[in-house]
């Protein structure tokens, strides 16, 4: 007699996805953005225009007369539709989330250090919190000084061959490659 299979989990609520599934989707998702707005994916010029806007409600001659902000504000919505996307990110990323921890086995909730990170680096959720700060800020600072983000990089530039795009992507596989195998080092002992 076989033992029944356990139940299938709707895909909604699955802990992990099929990358290449996902990266088709964002692909499509991509070819949409420029078919139909004539845009390309992206997120960080809403942070731009965000730190531009809090400055200008303080400081409206200092955004108008530097170049950076004015390309971004001066003349246009501070809220536009890559604003809405940004906020749809967050909330997406939020509920699938919530949707999914029930099925992983791997779970680590909100504020707990997870146990590859406290074995390379200790069990501080402040040095954690600080890491994925830094972390982040120094990839988004290159991206932007390569004239994008990451998603725009590594999505619609790379789909364009942007040479800033294809130079980010290479850079960021190159850095982020040897720091991977370093950091989880430790985890192929145990394994």
């Amino acid at each position: 007699m076989q033992s029944a299979s356990p139940p299938a989990v709707p895909i909604l609520q699955r802990a992990r996805w099929s990358p290449y599934a996902v990266g088709a989707g964002i692909g499509v998702l991509s070819w949409a953005t420029f078919a139909l707005m004539d845009k390309a994916l992206g997120t960080s010029t809403t942070f731009v225009r965000a730190a531009g806007s809090a400055i200008g409600a303080v400081a409206p001659d200092h955004v108008r007369e530097n170049a950076y902000y004015a390309k971004y504000l001066v003349g246009k919505p501070a809220f536009d539709w890559q604003f809405a996307l940004v906020i749809g990110l967050f909330l997406g990323a939020l509920t699938a989330a919530r949707m999914a921890r029930r099925n992983d086995p791997t779970y680590v909730p909100i504020g707990a250090v997870p146990a590859t990170w406290s074995a390379r680096f200790g069990p501080s959720r402040t040095r954690r919190a600080v890491g994925a700060f830094l972390g982040g800020a120094v990839l988004l600072i290159g991206a932007r000084l390569a004239g994008g983000c990451t998603s725009g990089h590594g999505i619609s530039g790379s789909l364009q061959l942007a040479a800033s795009s294809l130079t980010f992507i290479v850079a960021a596989f190159a850095v982020g490659i040897p720091f991977a195998l370093w950091f989880y080092a430790s985890d192929r002992g145990r394994s």
